[in-house]
C-alpha cells in the first residue's frame, strides 16, 4: 500500500511516498481502508521534532483523525467488514488502574493512532476494533474525518465535565478553530445559548454559517457581550484553552457559581487571578483531560443532527506535506483533510 513515511525531523522533505505491507489484523482488531485523514497540529509538531510522544519511533505514518471502511476485521471484533466507521486515536491500554477507574485518557501506557504508532497517511490503516466507531447514518464518509479529536474532545469538556445543560449560555474563545466549532454546535444541540469570539471578521463569518448569533471580533469586549445576551447574568460555562491571553476575560465573564473549563495553553502556561473572587462568586475551575470512548459516540450522534463539518482544504496523499503545513496558517477555517 501506499503510505506517507515520515523518516526524520524536519520539514516536509522528511516525509516520502512509499509502498509498505499492508497490516493484518489480529483478533481484535480491524483493517480500515482510509476515505480521508484529519490532520492535527500534533502531526506538524512531531515532524518537526518540537514534540516527540514517549513511544514515537522512525520511520513513522502519522494522520490522526481516521474515517474510512473496514476491509479486513479479526474473529473477535464486533465491527463487521464493509462498516463506516471512523477511528479513535487514543487508545489506552485498559487494564491499569487508570483505566479501570474509568480515566483512559490518563492511561500510563496510552498510544496514540499516528503519534505513537501508524496511522491514517496512508491506504490502510490497522487498530483495535474498540476504537472504531460505526457512523449514524446520513454522515458524509470524507468529512466524518473531520470529527475524531475536535468533537469528542469539545464534547467531554463542554458536556461531561462542564455540564452544560438547556437554556444555559457558553462562552467559547477562538471559536473558529477545530474544537470551538464542535463546541458551539455541541451546546446548540443540547439547547444552550453560544456567546463565541474570533481573531478576524472572516473567522466570525464562519461561526455564522454554523448559526452563532453571538460573536465578537478580539476577546476585550467578550465579558460585555456575555452582560448583554444573558440580562446581566453571566456565562454558565466558559471554554478556555488559550490561557493567559484570555484568561482574565474569562473570569470576569461567569456568572455567581459558573464553571471555566480548561484544557488547552496556546498563550502560556501561567495565569493570575484573585482566589478571594473566585471562592466568593463560588466559581468552579474544571480541567478538561483526555475524554473517553462515550464522549465520542455521544459526539457523533449530536453531529448526526444536522452538524456542519467545516473542511479548509483537502490534499492528495502525495501532498500531506504540504498540507501540513496549511495549519500553520492561522487565517484557515476548518479541518485539513488527505485524501489517499
Amino acid at each position: 500500500m501506499r503510505a506517507m513515511v515520515q523518516t526524520g525531523f524536519g520539514g516536509p522533505d522528511v516525509l516520502g511516498l512509499a509502498d509498505v505491507p499492508v497490516p493484518s489484523p489480529g483478533p481484535a482488531d480491524v483493517l480500515v481502508r482510509v476515505a480521508a485523514c484529519g490532520l492535527n497540529q500534533l502531526d506538524v509538531l512531531q515532524r518537526r521534532g518540537d514534540v516527540r510522544l514517549p513511544g514515537l519511533e522512525l520511520p513513522h505514518v502519522a494522520g490522526m483523525d481516521v474515517a474510512g471502511v473496514v476491509e479486513a476485521a479479526g474473529e473477535d471484533s464486533p465491527v463487521p467488514v464493509g462498516a463506516r466507521v471512523v477511528l479513535d486515536p487514543s487508545l489506552p491500554c485498559g487494564a491499569c488502574p487508570l483505566c479501570h477507574e474509568g480515566r483512559g485518557g490518563h492511561c500510563p501506557n496510552l498510544r496514540i493512532l499516528g503519534a505513537t504508532i501508524d496511522g491514517g497517511l496512508a491506504e490502510f490503516v490497522l487498530a483495535p476494533a474498540s476504537a472504531a466507531h460505526v457512523l449514524p447514518e446520513g454522515i458524509d464518509l470524507v468529512e466524518a474525518a473531520c470529527l475524531p479529536t475536535p468533537w469528542a474532545t469539545a464534547y467531554s469538556a463542554v458536556v461531561r465535565v462542564g455540564r452544560l445543560r438547556a437554556g444555559e449560555t457558553l462562552l467559547v474563545h477562538a471559536a473558529a478553530g477545530n474544537v470551538g466549532l464542535a463546541a458551539v454546535q455541541i451546546a446548540q444541540r443540547v439547547g444552550a445559548h453560544v456567546v463565541a469570539t474570533v481573531g478576524s471578521p472572516e473567522k466570525a463569518a464562519a461561526l455564522a454559517a454554523v448559526g452563532v448569533k453571538h460573536v465578537v471580533v478580539g476577546t476585550e469586549d467578550a465579558p460585555s457581550l456575555v452582560a448583554e445576551v444573558t440580562d446581566g447574568r453571566g456565562a454558565d460555562v466558559v471554554l478556555e484553552y488559550l490561557g493567559p491571553a484570555t484568561w482574565a476575560a474569562s473570569m470576569s465573564a461567569l456568572r455567581i457559581g459558573g464553571r471555566l473549563v480548561f484544557l488547552g495553553n496556546t498563550t502560556g502556561d501561567q495565569v493570575t487571578f484573585s482566589l478571594s473572587d473566585a471562592f466568593h462568586r463560588g466559581l468552579e475551575l474544571l480541567g478538561a483531560g483526555g475524554y473517553l470512548p462515550s464522549d465520542m459516540a455521544a459526539a457523533l450522534q449530536l453531529f448526526a443532527d444536522g452538524g456542519t463539518a467545516t473542511v479548509a482544504g483537502r490534499f492528495a496523499l502525495e501532498d500531506a506535506g504540504v498540507a501540513q503545513d496549511l495549519l500553520c496558517d492561522r487565517s484557515t477555517v476548518g479541518r485539513v483533510l488527505v485524501i489517499p
